[in-house]
């Protein structure tokens, strides 16, 4: 395995870097350096922004500071107590940064899915046995003399069951306790949940970082593809390499090229597609191909909801989301039956998309079907 796919497979807990997310850094350094530090905190935001990288980052972090003042924070300086650290980073060569890594530090508890070995794949969700004995474990005088930290990862994933036991925690906290939770879609936990920690929201990762961390780990993409994988990951480093492992490049320039003759579109093409995507093997290429026609769709909506072409991915793909939205009369229906038509399809769309994975639903059959749907939305 090459080093850079190395480095793109590590789990958050062994990366040792954190790129864009500067400024929720140092909301967590300012806050543990203030002496009153929260103890809960929930990291949300898009996934593959570096949540979960931030989360491991501050609990290394607060596992290696054992002076503490009023509420764990550092000493003031003064006759050789110790300085307000500015950084939280911790060294890989660390061993506590070896342990966080490895998920066997006295004091962190991480909560996530676990493997089912009947299955032979992670579990869908978080359950109580996940949880149980994280009572105790806070409880308990820290092992290294510090804190207690909790990573969940992620919140989104505990059932109401596995939610309510983290609830009583955070509700109750012992002392020198941290709870992060790491969430990408905090909407969904219980209110009480959200209500009682401090929230940190991170945004999206801009084109020029997104470029320069792909340049990191896959150096063998040119300008070209760095710059398109950026715009179609839409600030999310985990989903541009996915995107970048299964060709969505090439997929996506391909699916635009095809959706161009819209409103007929090439049956022949179409069939070659479908019969390509639909063999065994094929499956995460399918994935993807979906993935980003829903992409593109939605985004063309929003645009047309605006009176306004989107940006261009590739040379030509707003024009054609324009073209398309307008419809035969050739002028934006912003709000009308057009765009009602359109936003039809893309639930229809999506829908089917989920009920394809689900129920192992024949793959080139799928794509037939939502390319006969995008013909006759193109048509009216």
């Amino acid at each position: 395995m090459a080093a850079a796919d190395e480095a793109e497979r590590m789990l958050p807990r062994q990366n040792p870097d954190l790129a864009g997310q500067e400024q929720a850094e140092r909301v967590l350094l300012d806050a543990y350096r203030s002496g009153r530090l929260p103890h809960a905190w929930l990291i949300s935001g898009p996934r593959g922004i570096g949540k979960a990288t931030l989360a491991y980052r501050f609990a290394r972090f607060v596992l290696s500071e054992t002076s503490g003042g009023a509420g764990g924070g550092p000493g003031g300086g003064l006759f050789g107590a110790p300085l307000p650290p500015e950084s939280m980073a911790v060294a890989a060569t660390s061993p506590i940064f070896r342990k966080v890594a490895a998920g066997s530090h006295p004091d962190l508890f991480i909560v996530e899915r676990r493997y089912d070995e009947k299955a032979g794949r992670l579990k869908t969700e978080i359950v109580v046995p996940d949880v149980q004995g994280l009572g105790n474990f806070l409880h308990l005088t820290p092992a290294e003399g510090g804190w207690r930290v909790v990573v969940v990862d992620s919140a989104d994933d505990m059932n109401r069951h596995a939610a309510n036991a983290i609830l009583k925690l955070i509700e109750e906290p012992p002392k020198r306790s941290l709870i992060l939770l790491v969430s990408h879609a905090p909407g969904g936990l219980l209110p009480t949940i959200r209500s009682r920690c401090r929230k940190l929201v991170l945004k999206p990762l801009d084109e020029t970082t997104l470029s320069e961390l792909l340049a990191r780990h896959r150096p063998e993409l040119d300008v070209d593809e760095r710059r398109v994988l950026a715009r179609l990951a839409e600030g999310s480093i985990g989903r541009a390499l996915d995107l970048s492992d299964a060709g969505g490049v090439e997929l996506y320039r391909e699916l635009i090229e095809l959706l161009g003759s819209l409103p007929r579109l090439n049956a022949g093409d179409v069939h070659a597609l479908a019969d390509r995507l639909g063999r065994r093997g094929q499956e995460q290429a399918f994935t993807t191909l979906a993935e980003l026609l829903t992409w593109w769709l939605s985004r063309a909506l929003a645009a047309s909801a605006a009176g306004k072409a989107p940006a261009d991915v590739i040379e030509g793909d707003g024009g054609l989301a324009l073209r398309l939205m307008a419809g035969r009369s050739g002028t934006q229906r912003s709000g009308g039956a057009g765009l009602d038509r359109w936003l039809d399809l893309w639930d229809k769309l999506t829908r089917l998309i989920v009920r394809a994975e689900g129920a192992n639903l024949d793959r080139k059959q799928v794509i037939l079907n939502a390319m006969l749907g995008l013909e006759a939305a193109a048509r009216h």
